[in-house]
């Protein structure tokens, strides 16, 4: 089954909601980054979660940045989405080893530790919007549960879970978002807060066979569910080499000028996808010949 997420209403649009099966793009971002379990799992929620808040955004170029820095051997990671279903990240420590929590299950929390989710997003004006909020748990789901609470006033529920085979490659990855409209009427919010309560993993769930369908349904069946949405998501990196050299171009004629007389190529490695860039010294001087014009 191939990567993909729905949006859907329910109890009269009072409750809006979104799920995603995400595994194989937690996978292809772990064989891109190289990394350890509890890193795969760190970055596959943040690239679940970030998906589902791209899928969100209304215009077509809009943009999403979800930034994590944090005081834990993790250091931080980062990871951007479209509207389109399209999603990239890095880990900015990609080979973290972490002995299981007290549940038995990967420490998320433990490689994270303290630290501050920022959420930014480029629709176009003059200034993106950014947001910011402590990590509560670092365990992610529950840290943008409580950035939409603060941020944007958005009772939420959201749940994410990445779940590793034996070889350390992905089993199973997914989540959903439950949002409250302002509306809501207090008898929904309270039959809600019940079945939410109810599930217990969504890794389980999803082991189990369930669908981003299935998962909606799961909490959301009593309400009168109304998928509105299914759009393919996927592991995405747009870099280029004409993106490159304009990378490379704002660094400045000064140090282009220093690597030229050094005489040795230059490598640029995409963050994203580690894909390889390289730049001899004639390609430095003709770049440097066409920023002068």
């Amino acid at each position: 089954m191939k990567d993909y997420m729905i949006r859907a209403v329910a109890a009269n649009n009072q409750i809006r909601a979104f799920a995603i099966t995400s595994k194989h793009l937690v996978e292809q971002a772990r064989v891109y980054h190289n990394t350890s379990p509890v890193i795969t799992a760190a970055l596959g929620r943040l690239l679940t979660g970030a998906a589902m808040m791209g899928m969100m955004m209304k215009g077509e170029k809009d943009l999403l940045t979800l930034q994590i820095k944090c005081g834990g051997a993790a250091k931080g990671m980062t990871v951007t989405a479209d509207s389109q279903g399209n999603v990239k990240g890095y880990p900015q420590v990609p080979d973290v080893m972490l002995p299981p929590n007290a549940k038995g299950k990967l420490d998320v929390g433990g490689a994270l530790g303290p630290g501050i989710l920022s959420v930014i997003k480029d629709m176009g004006m003059k200034e993106p919007y950014v947001g910011q909020v402590a990590l509560q748990t670092s365990e992610i789901a529950e840290d943008m549960t409580y950035y939409f609470a603060t941020s944007e006033q958005v009772p939420s529920a959201v749940g994410l879970g990445v779940l590793m085979n034996k070889d350390n490659t992905v089993k199973q990855a997914g989540g959903f978002v439950i949002q409250l409209m302002p509306f809501t009427e207090d008898a929904v919010v309270e039959a809600l807060e019940k079945k939410v309560a109810e599930v217990t993993s969504v890794t389980d769930l999803l082991e189990q066979g369930a669908t981003p369908e299935t998962l909606l349904e799961q909490v959301l069946g009593e309400f009168g569910i109304e998928i509105t949405e299914k759009i393919p998501t996927s592991y995405h990196c747009d870099c280029s080499r004409e993106r490159v050299t304009k990378a490379l171009i704002s660094i400045g004629v000064k140090d282009i000028q220093e690597m030229i007389e050094e005489q040795e190529p230059v490598e640029v490695n995409c963050q994203f996808c580690d894909k390889q860039y390289v730049f001899t010294p004639d390609d430095l001087k003709s770049l440097l010949e066409h920023s002068r014009k």
